[in-house]
């Protein structure tokens, strides 16, 4: 991953009506990038870019649009894709319903799927080709530690970010050696509104467990800013983390074989 970041110019931010998203407007109005905002909360999201405009002297244009839809998804993906200020795209909008697969309405398992996987692969692909072509942006993917362990009650949740992981994982190999830098950024618990969209409540989780969102975008742009391919905010100690990348790459080389294992007795 190439350590330089992009010219400043304009940074798509999904999700930006609350939490994540918008400490990840302000974090990046304050850094000189003019901002297209996207979430579906019209009146959130025009008071945010109203203050934003007026408090860092930027242009922060509100596209409110519902990315769990696909019109949401195409009038977002043909803003995009014909604005070549364009340098960063933030793909942090998501949903989460932690409760047990057979026991949840299929729409909101599919409503994971379409906002978690769906809408983000599609704004991917409205900015890398520009981003490719011109040789220069940023592109970050919000992951989530839950991509490395899922619950019980996570099933759908962890798979949709388990792809997110593989997705931008993909990504970067294409891009390497480019001056286009993709971050994976994997979040663990966060204080943010989605637990209580997901119906476990973040007092629950324990106050030591959960970090703020200030601290979460902060610690992210820094690894950003570090050249960092994936960053874990939470994790102290890194080497661990490239434990177990070291092991996945290992355990893949060892499936390339034409013979069944041993210890299957087929002869």
């Amino acid at each position: 991953m190439n350590s330089n970041a992009a010219i400043k110019g304009t940074a798509v931010v999904t999700g930006a009506s609350a939490g994540i998203g918008m400490v990840y407007a302000d974090r990046l109005a304050a850094q000189g990038y003019d901002l297209i905002l996207v979430a579906r909360r019209a009146e959130r999201l025009n008071e945010l870019a109203k203050r934003l405009s007026e408090q860092y002297g930027i242009r922060a244009t509100a596209l409110v649009e519902d990315l769990s839809r696909d019109a949401g998804v195409a009038a977002v993906v043909s803003a995009i894709s014909a604005d070549p200020s364009i340098t960063m795209l933030v793909n942090n909008a998501g949903v989460a319903t932690l409760a047990g697969f057979a026991d949840t309405d299929f729409s909101k398992h599919e409503a994971m799927i379409d906002l978690n996987v769906n809408a983000l692969v599609r704004l991917c692909y409205a900015v890398l080709p520009l981003f490719k072509q011109r040789d220069n942006g940023v592109l970050i993917n919000i992951g989530s530690v839950l991509s490395l362990h899922t619950l019980p009650i996570s099933t759908v949740y962890s798979g949709t970010k388990a792809f997110v992981t593989s997705f931008t994982r993909g990504l970067q190999q294409e891009v390497e050696g480019t001056n286009v830098n993709v971050q994976l950024v994997m979040p663990s618990a966060t204080d943010t509104e989605i637990w209580d969209i997901a119906g476990v409540p973040v007092e629950n989780l324990g106050k030591e467990r959960v970090m703020s969102v200030d601290h979460l975008v902060d610690a992210a742009l820094a690894g950003l800013a570090k050249g960092e391919a994936v960053t874990l905010p939470s994790v102290e100690d890194i080497r661990l983390w490239e434990e177990y990348d070291a092991a996945r790459e290992k355990l893949f080389e060892a499936t390339q074989s034409g013979k069944p294992a041993s210890r299957y007795n087929i002869r």
